[in-house]
């Protein structure tokens, strides 16, 4: 296999055009498939020679790689061609952290606050405490000025006893309250992330996005980050990243793939130029359904990130993808503008759910 040209497997010629090639990609696949008696392995590289040649950026690189073998004498026509290199994922790439200039941010300057507050608010129900309140003190005033008879003060004094009873409640509420949160603050004070991201070469991905998600999204005082989040019943990392904000959750799945244009269609199968994507796959679309059901009370969606594994680009469309395909730029952009629309309150029961479900 090291000595198989693209070129020569597919039978064109080194100056086909998109259309030729696909022709014959697809020409060659109709005999070369398992199912129609092939290999698994030629018909794997069939589909490896059509994907480098039909990527213009890949095809460039793959031609770089190919000057023919020098000889002393010239080689009898046709000339062999030596074998061309590969294009695969470097595992030793890591491509440079995304610098947003705030000025591209649209919601960047919208967030005016540094501090999250709690919800429930702190304070008792102003109308309760108001109305119970004031009860109480017309009916002292009226006791005082008026002096009614005994039947009829049994029934203020009750009434009195009543409205204080309300008040009393309404007051020892916001003490309860105040407690709990001054507990949940003592607990988890101001911290915004939670959890960390994996190690090693797998990781890398992951990390990029811890560090994008801590240099941009922790702008929003609400925001709190968890990397490495369950799936119902599990107790393994089965969810890259989650950032909550209010009551919206974005659900993140991290990934490095070859340059090119990526979308996902609405059965959650990936697309790399306009081809199925065979290179990877995403878990979070058959995810989503579940956290959703577990977190009713939530706004849930789903983002995949992707970075390249070598030098070169990544363009996503998002249209109509349940999971959407984003870079970097995009997802600060987009979802940051999402998640800030209620950037300052933290609430507290879907935190505690959320934190609940980090993989330990």
């Amino acid at each position: 296999m090291q000595h198989v040209d693209y070129y020569e497997l597919l039978g064109v010629d080194e100056n086909a055009t998109a259309g030729e090639i696909r022709s014959a990609y697809r020409a060659l696949a109709k005999v070369m498939h398992p199912d129609a008696g092939g290999t698994a392995g030629t018909f794997r590289l069939l589909r490896e020679a059509y994907e480098t040649l039909s990527d213009p950026q890949l095809r460039a690189y793959y031609d770089s790689e190919g000057d023919e073998e020098e000889a002393e004498e010239p080689a009898p026509a046709p000339v062999r061609r030596v074998a061309r290199k590969i294009v695969r994922d470097d595992p030793n790439y890591v491509p440079a952290q995304a610098e947003i200039p705030a000025e591209t941010i649209p919601w960047w300057h919208t967030v005016t606050s540094t501090r999250a507050v709690m919800s429930p608010p702190i304070r008792p129900e102003p109308p309760v405490l108001a109305a119970a309140v004031a009860a109480w003190v017309i009916l002292l005033l009226a006791l005082v000025l008026v002096a009614p008879p005994v039947p009829l003060l049994v029934i203020w004094l009750l009434a009195m006893a009543a409205s204080g009873a309300v008040l009393v409640k309404s007051v020892r509420r916001h003490l309860d309250v105040r407690t709990a949160n001054r507990a949940f603050l003592a607990r988890f004070g101001v911290k915004q992330i939670f959890g960390a991201p994996g190690v090693g070469t797998d990781h890398r991905a992951e990390r990029l996005t811890a560090n994008l998600l801590a240099t941009y999204l922790t702008r929003l005082p609400a925001a709190r980050i968890f990397h490495g989040i369950a799936e119902p019943g599990s107790v393994f990392a089965d969810v890259d990243h989650a950032v909550l904000c209010g009551r919206r959750l974005v659900l993140i799945e991290s990934k490095m793939w070859l340059p090119g244009h990526y979308d996902v269609d609405e059965d959650g199968e990936v697309w790399r130029n306009d081809h199925p994507f065979r290179g990877g796959t995403i878990q979070l679309a058959d995810q989503i359904a579940e956290f959703r059901a577990l977190w009713p009370d939530l706004e849930v969606r789903g983002v995949l990130l992707l970075y390249p594994s070598r030098p070169g680009d990544i363009t996503t469309d998002q249209t109509g993808a349940v999971i959407p395909p984003m870079v970097p730029g995009d997802f600060v952009r987009e979802i940051g503008a999402w998640l800030a629309a209620d950037p300052v309150t933290v609430d507290k029961k879907a935190f505690t759910e959320v934190l609940a479900q980090l993989a330990h």
